[in-house]
């Protein structure tokens, strides 16, 4: 990476400056609060000996080491089970920490937080609980950093909701040094292209639920991060370019030297940055708004999960940062695409990884002036450490210059001759609304459409109506009553093969919804994240069946034509039946209490 000064894209810098000034005050609170936690030193010596007796009493070959409190200790806060294939190899994570530390550190798991999957939730009761679950693990992880035990912490956790909320706990506890430490994905089974098909095939009742089955489980058949682009990889792309991972380590499958070693570097790396040493590195300084943008370019450049833009702002909240809609929107509209992984394409992430990955992605937007260099990261300063890769030589961990050509340009191209010259993100706004739309994976030919409406309430009854054959010309889907207040904003994604089917009949289809769809929302033009939410009397409580509704993604507007749409009042809807079943009446208290999706559809920040 050259040592010349690249000058920063002057969108990229004046958001950032934008950013920076509209989050002044919360930002020097928040960062007041970091200043006395960390003047009053290391955690352990405010603790009485009963105290510390309390948390060493089970560490065997660690007590005295943890007892004199000469070395650092590493607190693990770990998102294991052995259901969710991305968190299985996190199993022995724990011990492989503490041997690599071999008595220049300590380590202790600190606690676990829950981690659901959103692929066994998809389309059932249970994805109600999905968007909460990330509040929930960032209380969790605050329970298991509440010992005050810990000089650094390693966060273990991969998927959809998993990272949000421990970037939410690392923040809170900003005075403490933070690296994440993935698990990789899971190595290449059925091609992305060949699942979808057999899923619209099924949606069209031309294969029994034998072959679905079959299709399913030869894509999902090990260890590891589903390899599709959603927001799980999108999670880890964010983790890297945002200076958390060790360069490189995002996409490195599981159970392989190099995993490991990836991970004996990171305990290595966190006990080196606490504030016992000469490298002090805490959370709050590395979360600062240079962070955050660069992790909305990194979104943009590669078509990630719209998913983040209900995160990243939640995120950023938790360290005084405040995002908004403009944010993601202006980046996006500078920001080339530079990836095409599925659904945008037809590689998954093992493809894009072989392809130069996320180092030449980094060297070509730094070349290109779209990233704030200076960040600070866990490896040390400056974002042009991560154009450096891992290898293993001889046994040994190294970093070496990753590829300045891409290995394969119809998966990763140069900044300057992208797939698209702007990135993959729309803001919509108009009278229904504000919203959001992925349009990297969206044909141009499919990105305007005016047509009658059809108005839901859940994605069972859109899949009755396409069962009955009732949608037979072109028709903008409204699925109101699918946000935060209303049922906790569960994601629609189980709808993309019924829309996928009508649009490969011809019809133009759109989807408008106050609710979710993931980072695998595919081809069909998806406006979602409506706000405000219809369970609020927002406007899309007032769309009829038929009005006109005019979805222009290019413009970035989304409109109800129809004469008298803004003096009607707006529907009601019996959410009784949300109410109970499967947990959901645990968390009635964060339906009552949850902000807007444009603000990060929070409870806790």
């Amino acid at each position: 990476m050259t040592d010349t000064p690249v000058p920063m894209n002057s969108t990229i810098a004046r958001v950032t400056e934008r950013i920076r000034t509209r989050s002044a005050a919360s930002r020097a609170d928040y960062m007041a609060r970091i200043r006395e936690a960390a003047a009053k030193g290391p955690a352990r010596t405010h603790l009485t000996c009963g105290n510390q007796a309390h948390a060493y009493a089970a560490a065997g070959e660690q007590k005295p080491l943890l007892a004199e409190g000469r070395v650092p200790n590493i607190g693990i806060v770990t998102a294991y089970n052995d259901m969710l294939s991305a968190h299985q190899p996190f199993e022995v994570f724990p011990a492989r920490i503490k041997a690599a530390l071999d008595g220049t550190a300590t380590a202790q798991v600190a606690g676990g937080v829950p981690a659901m999957c959103d692929g066994i939730t998809q389309g059932q009761t249970g994805m109600e609980m999905s968007l909460f679950s990330r509040d929930v693990i960032a209380l969790a992880a605050g329970v298991a950093m509440s010992h005050n035990c810990f000089d650094a912490a390693i966060y273990l956790g991969v998927c959809d909701k998993i990272v949000p909320g421990l970037i939410i706990a690392a923040a809170t506890f900003g005075h403490v040094p933070a690296v994440f430490a993935p698990a990789g994905p899971m190595t290449s089974g059925l091609p992305n292209d060949e699942k979808s098909r057999v899923r619209n095939a099924y949606a069209a009742g031309e294969i029994g639920r034998d072959k679905l089955m079959a299709a399913e489980m030869a894509s999902y058949h090990g260890p590891g991060t589903c390899t599709f682009y959603g927001t799980a990889n999108s999670n880890q792309m964010l983790m890297e370019i945002m200076g958390l991972h060790l360069p490189g380590a995002s996409f490195i499958n599981p159970n392989t030297p190099l995993r490991d070693a990836l991970t004996d570097h990171a305990a290595r790396r966190a006990a080196a940055i606490t504030a016992l040493g000469n490298d002090y590195r805490p959370a709050a300084e590395i979360l600062d708004e240079r962070a955050f943008v660069n992790g909305i370019v990194g979104l943009m450049a590669t078509g990630g999960s719209t998913n983040l833009v209900i995160h990243l702002p939640a995120m950023a909240r938790a360290a005084g940062i405040v995002l908004d809609l403009e944010d993601f929107d202006e980046i996006s509209s500078v920001v080339p695409l530079m990836a095409r992984v599925y659904p945008n394409g037809l590689a998954d992430v093992n493809h894009f990884h072989a392809a130069g990955g996320m180092q030449f992605l980094i060297r070509e937007l730094l070349k290109g002036g779209y990233l704030n260099a200076d960040a600070r990261t866990v490896a040390g300063d400056g974002l042009a450490l991560y154009t450096q890769e891992p290898k293993l030589i001889d046994g040994r961990l190294s970093w070496v210059e990753g590829p300045e050509t891409s290995l394969n340009d119809k998966i990763l191209r140069p900044a300057a001759a992208p797939f698209q010259p702007q990135g993959g993100l729309k803001q919509l706004s108009g009278n229904l609304g504000r919203g959001v739309i992925k349009i990297s994976a969206v044909a141009p030919e499919h990105r305007l459409i005016e047509a009658p409406c059809r108005v839901f309430t859940d994605h069972e009854q859109v899949k009755a109506a396409f069962a009955a054959g009732e949608f037979t010309s072109d028709t903008v889907v409204v699925v109101r009553f699918q946000g935060p207040q209303a049922n906790g904003m569960p994601e629609l994604h189980s709808l993309t093969p019924v829309l996928s089917v009508l649009q490969g009949r011809g019809l133009k289809v759109a989807l408008v919804t106050d609710g979710r769809m993931s980072g695998a929302s595919g081809k069909v033009p998806a406006a979602i994240h409506v706000c405000p939410e219809a369970v609020g009397g927002g406007p899309i409580a007032k769309v009829q069946d038929g009005d006109i509704l005019r979805l222009d993604a290019e413009a970035g507007t989304l409109e109800c034509l129809s004469e008298g749409f803004e003096t009607r009042p707006a529907a009601t809807a019996d959410l009784s039946a949300n109410e109970h079943g499967l947990g959901r009446e645990l968390f009635s208290v964060f339906r009552r209490n949850v902000g807007p999706a444009t603000s990060g559809a929070a409870v806790i920040v």
